[in-house]
């Protein structure tokens, strides 16, 4: 028998106890021995509610119950439970984790006092929600050089643009409507400001290179400044906006950025709708492969979450390797990125044609019916050079990257 204890009984809290008990005896069998969940910690109480004959409100229960091997940390945020993750892993127990904040500020120093402490510190469902993405990161992709991960890892802002695509919704009809569904925070700033998915690119890339990819170093934008006639011209280009988060290796230097860029219609990530999320992972021997599937949602998290316990009951005093040092990762000044720019300038085609070719290299113009404005794609070219001369271009009024 080994006893799980679960840290907060919310949305997806309350799924990995649902999972545990509906599925107990698959994930027994999967397990090799009997999962039991012998406690549950909130500081609420859910009368008539089954958690109740294992609730408790004092962590130190949990601490100090040798018979507990499996901490299930759900709270989110970095306090306490980062306090709760270290006490559970220098005390011999393993931790098993959703919290993409708890990961991204402290995931290197808790995997290395996992392995000191001969037990784990696992984080499947941090990145992606149900999309298991960490683990073959850490197992089935070591033999191939990474070369670049890029993805919508972003629920809420993925449904906004698809409602703004498909159905003509401006953005904050589309962002009322995400709020109604559960699919948006009230407080909707972690997703629409780009916040979550560069917390996420940053943990994958950090497993992906190796070293530490601080998520305060990874530029990010969101996408409020996005408006329908920034879409009209992406579906006439062929193209569809989403917010991508990428992390690129070129010539042994790391780039990484979140941002809304225009896809191709060919590129697997455009076919990406909805609250759906997608990973495209690029390896030197791999070649291209993409992992698809729920990014959120109350059980869909805690499927993963529950992989999780189940990996840490098969390895009870055996720590699994976690390729992911403390050592921080230099990442490329923003400056030196380069990208194709699709800009739209007020003013008729010959017009803007005679602004923009003083300034930059056109490789194409086209013209979404807005009344005296006109849209135009440079070359490759860096963002340093582009951000000078968009600054001189007369009539400018918004700009977006293409997805290489």
């Amino acid at each position: 028998m080994v006893n799980v204890a679960i840290l907060g009984y919310g949305t997806v809290g309350s799924g990995v106890y649902e999972v545990i008990t509906t599925n107990n005896k698959l994930i027994n069998k999967k397990a090799g021995e009997d999962v039991s969940i012998k406690y549950v910690l909130d500081l609420r109480d859910f009368p008539g509610d089954p958690v109740e004959k294992v609730l408790v409100h004092d962590f130190n229960v949990i601490l100090e119950d040798p018979s507990v091997k499996v901490v299930v940390e759900v709270m989110g945020g970095v306090e306490p439970a980062y306090t709760f993750a270290k006490k559970s892993l220098l005390a011999g127990k393993s931790v098993c984790t959703s919290n993409k904040e708890l990961v991204a500020n402290k995931g290197p120093e808790l995997i290395r006092i996992a392995k000191e402490n001969k037990v784990n510190f696992l984080f499947e469902a941090s990145c992606g929600g149900g999309i298991p993405i960490i683990r073959p990161l850490n197992s089935s992709l070591t033999a191939d050089d990474i070369i670049e991960i890029s993805g919508i890892l972003n629920g809420t802002t993925n449904y906004i643009l698809t409602k703004m695509t498909d159905e003509g919704w401006d953005f904050d009809t589309a962002l009322k409507k995400a709020q109604e569904l559960g699919y948006a925070e009230r407080n909707p700033e972690a997703d629409v400001l780009g916040y979550d998915a560069c917390r996420k690119i940053a943990i994958l890339s950090s497993l992906a290179y190796g070293k530490t990819v601080g998520y305060e170093d990874i530029h990010t934008e969101g996408i409020t400044s996005v408006t329908y006639e920034d879409i009209e011209y992406a579906k006439k280009m062929g193209y569809a906006i989403k917010l991508i988060a990428s992390s690129e290796k070129k010539d042994g230097k790391i780039y990484a950025m979140v941002a809304p860029m225009l896809v191709r219609r060919d590129h697997p990530l455009c076919s990406i709708n909805g609250v759906f999320n997608a990973i495209f992972v690029r390896g030197n021997m791999l070649g291209d492969a993409m992992f698809y599937g729920s990014g959120a949602g109350k059980l869909p998290t805690a499927s993963a979450v529950a992989g999780d316990v189940v990996d840490a009951v098969r390895h009870v005093g055996k720590n699994i390797m976690v390729f992911w040092d403390e050592e921080k990762e230099d990442l490329q000044d923003i400056g030196d990125f380069k990208h194709q720019f699709f800009v739209r300038v007020k003013g008729d085609k010959d017009t803007v044609k005679e602004k923009a070719e003083k300034l930059f290299s056109v490789t194409g113009y086209t013209d979404a019916g807005i009344d005296n404005e006109t849209g135009f794609v440079t070359e490759i070219m860096k963002e340093d050079d582009f951000e000078k001369a968009y600054a001189q271009l007369e009539g400018a009024v918004a700009k977006l990257r293409i997805k290489d």
